[in-house]
């Protein structure tokens, strides 16, 4: 496709893929409800797709991402994610993901770039009325505005409860980023890890977390706040590691910076740039925290791991057979990505329902702090409940060769099928 052509038009059609392939990232007998293709009407050309994978407990949440190298497979095993953090998390949604096939580096090309790329793509998903689009990578709470505003206008309806959650404050949004509500739900799960094991501590602990973004950020502030050493942090072409602890409010200030983590002056060991970036996740701390892109952490680099635990700030960060070598071979328990990285999703549900129930909205708010008090103690009840319960179950059933992942999975199934409970 032209990479500076935005069509003015975009148009979704039902996904023509081979079934033989879904296989490799889906159980075959749980394939998505629906797959949809975002093509330009005059070239057909495919820039994005819809992935619908299950709507058992409500309407399918999920963000949307932007990349140019976004795939079909990648967006179906996403939205497949978001069914089990939705209803591990006992949200009233089922799960979806969409992805836009381009370069978001070229936005800067001009202001307008982005607004007719998701004014174009509003349109187009129009017409899907079980998909609420999130924010996510390349994505923010102004586009998801544009999606929600689209819909309002087509609608006549302000209050429509469909076309997009984690919208600005100012126009009765929660700010999924701003209040770093993904971050927060990674703490409540090492915090919750720090009450169930004596022997783990957050003050002193060597954190090396890749992707310094939106989620990055946020749990680097949190934990070292308690004590723990931020020795590591990478975006997407530079790498940082010293082993005393790097500075977090430096790197805060950098991360906006067009040369990002680069532009950092704060004192390092070692320094990685371009494709030796990934190198960081081999470096030694007790916590890692992979917040980029899916598959960080494959069978090329489990064996040169360090780390102590991992907890999956990002999606698919790494595939059930990966970590259970991890956990049989290094001793290293991965805390799944569903359940310890829900708290955007969880912020993302409370703003649609306040958007639809007015009672609803009062008692949130009710709470303080525009809501927030009420969102983060949802956040961190939903995490510690759920940790809590997993750890209990894997002690019950210790010896039955059983990783975190799979107890996981089981009580998120458990819940698919109870659509009724839900504990917002």
């Amino acid at each position: 496709m032209s990479k500076l052509r935005i069509p003015e038009k975009l148009e979704a059609e039902p996904s023509m893929l081979e079934a033989r392939e879904q296989r490799h990232f889906v159980p075959a007998d749980q394939p998505p409800q629906h797959k949809f293709q975002i093509l330009d009407p005059k070239t057909k050309n495919i820039w994005g797709y819809v992935v619908i994978d299950n709507t058992r407990r409500g309407s399918g949440l999920g963000g949307i991402r932007i990349a140019s190298d976004l795939s079909i497979w990648e967006i179906m095993r996403l939205a497949r994610a978001m069914t089990l953090k939705n209803s591990a998390a006992n949200l009233p949604y089922g799960g979806a993901k969409s992805g836009i096939v381009f370069d978001p580096n070229q936005f800067t090309l001009g202001k307008g770039v982005k607004q007719d790329l998701i004014g174009a793509f509003a349109e187009a998903i129009f017409p899907i009325d079980n998909y609420i689009a999130a924010p996510d990578m390349s994505t923010d709470e102004n586009d998801i505005q544009r999606i929600f505003q689209y819909n309002a206008d087509v609608l006549g309806d302000s209050n429509h409860g469909r076309g997009g959650a984690g919208r600005p404050f100012a126009k009765g949004g929660i700010p999924i980023d701003k209040w770093g509500l993904t971050g927060h739900s990674l703490y409540a799960a090492i915090k919750t890890l720090e009450q169930l094991d004596p022997s783990f501590e957050i003050k002193g602990a060597r954190v090396v977390i890749q992707g310094y973004g939106n989620v990055g950020a946020a749990i680097a502030g949190k934990l070292a706040a308690d004590g723990a050493l931020i020795v590591g942090v990478s975006d997407v072409n530079t790498a940082l590691w010293y082993s005393k602890g790097l500075q977090v409010r430096e790197l805060d200030k950098v991360r906006g910076n067009p040369k990002g983590l680069a532009a950092y002056h704060g004192t390092v060991d070692k320094k990685f740039f371009d494709g030796n970036v990934g190198r960081l996740l081999e470096a030694p701390c007790d916590i890692l925290i992979p917040a980029a892109r899916p598959d960080a952490i494959t069978a090329r680099n489990a064996d040169r791991l360090l780390c102590g635990r991992i907890f999956q700030g990002a999606n698919t960060p790494s595939n059930k057979m990966t970590e259970y070598y991890l956990e049989n071979r290094k001793k290293i328990t991965s805390y799944t990505d569903f359940i310890v990285n829900c708290g955007g999703v969880i912020g993302c549900a409370v703003e649609v329902r306040m958007t639809q129930d007015e009672a609803y909205r009062k008692k949130v708010l009710d709470q303080g702090n525009y809501g927030r008090t009420y969102v983060e103690n949802l956040i961190f009840e939903t995490v510690n409940k759920n940790i809590t319960t997993i750890t209990k179950r894997l002690k019950e059933r210790a010896g039955k060769d059983i990783i975190f992942r799979e107890e996981a999975t089981r009580l998120a199934e458990e819940r698919l099928g109870k659509p009724e409970e839900y504990w917002l």
